[in-house]
């Protein structure tokens, strides 16, 4: 049987369940249209920084962060649109407005959609009118994130977008990493190395793009937890980050639709005509073991 309860906590979260299959998300429409939780048997799938949430006036750690217009950063963080310079921060800004929930449904799954518009905040860094209409369902241990990119604006309107999950995990040495490319950049040395499948967890920061991606999953095995998470994703992603730090017990695989800087190189760049739309989705599925 599938639910949806709303309860008033620091702010309105919303709570989907599979009570057939004891899973469940919480998602908080605005604070970033996040999903902040994911519980599989009773186990959190994500990691939350709790404390930092409570913050308004600090991004998210934890949970499933939306990225858009952007991923990553920019140079200087500036880009420009016919030929007027904006500046705009790492990410974009929609993990940082408040969404709006605007339907839910229990046939099926349990299922919640979350909408962000543009408005003179977001004009003033990125000069284009849009709408984005997400809906997270769940169903047993999966977890779907279907996503509409609708341009109202005159003029065509490019854009990169992402997610950008926290995953908890145990001993990092334990971790099995099975990603569809052979080759990455160091997104702290902008170099390209080949990919053998392992990673140095001694090192300070991982932060890795890797793209010419082969298949549409990957996975990542977390024997400490006896935890198989599985990442499928259509077309629209193009690239794979992977992200720790030492001594945090998380670390982030996320669906990128184009790498850093394509405002500016174009590469994997969407760019939708007056009026078009497109749609993206993806889907994380958790299996203990």
């Amino acid at each position: 049987m599938f639910t949806i309860d709303i309860q008033e906590q620091q702010y309105k979260t919303y709570i989907l369940s599979d009570e057939t299959a004891g899973t469940q998300i919480e998602v908080v429409p605005e604070r970033g249209g996040i999903i902040t939780r994911w519980l599989v048997q009773g186990q959190e799938i994500f990691y939350m920084d709790s404390e930092r949430f409570t913050h308004p006036d600090l991004s998210v750690r934890g949970g499933n962060p939306i990225l858009f217009p952007l991923c990553g950063n920019l140079p200087g963080n500036t880009y420009s649109v016919d030929g007027k310079p904006y500046t705009i921060k790492q990410h974009g800004f929609a993990r940082e407005l408040p969404w709006t929930a605007t339907a839910q449904d229990t046939q099926g799954n349990a299922s919640v959609t979350v909408v962000l518009s543009s408005n003179e905040e977001t004009k003033a860094v990125y000069p284009f009118d849009f709408e984005l209409a997400f809906t997270y369902e769940l169903q047993g241990n999966t977890l779907v994130v279907r996503q509409e990119y609708k341009n109202l604006s005159s003029t065509p309107m490019p854009f990169s977008a992402g997610f950008h999950p926290y995953f908890l995990c145990g001993d990092k040495n334990q971790l099995e990493v099975e990603l569809p490319s052979t080759r990455y950049q160091d997104n702290k040395t902008k170099e390209f190395h080949t990919f053998d499948g392992k990673f140095d967890f001694n090192q300070d920061e991982i932060d890795f793009a890797f793209g010419q991606l082969t298949s549409k999953s990957a996975t990542v095995t977390d024997n400490s937890r006896r935890l198989k998470l599985t990442l499928n994703y259509d077309d629209f992603t193009t690239w794979l980050v992977f992200w720790t730090v030492k001594g945090k017990d998380f670390y982030c695989l996320e669906p990128w639709s184009a790498t850093r800087n394509a405002f500016n190189t174009g590469e994997n760049l969407t760019v939708l005509a007056p009026g078009a739309s497109c749609t993206a989705s993806f889907q994380l599925t958790a299996n203990f073991f």
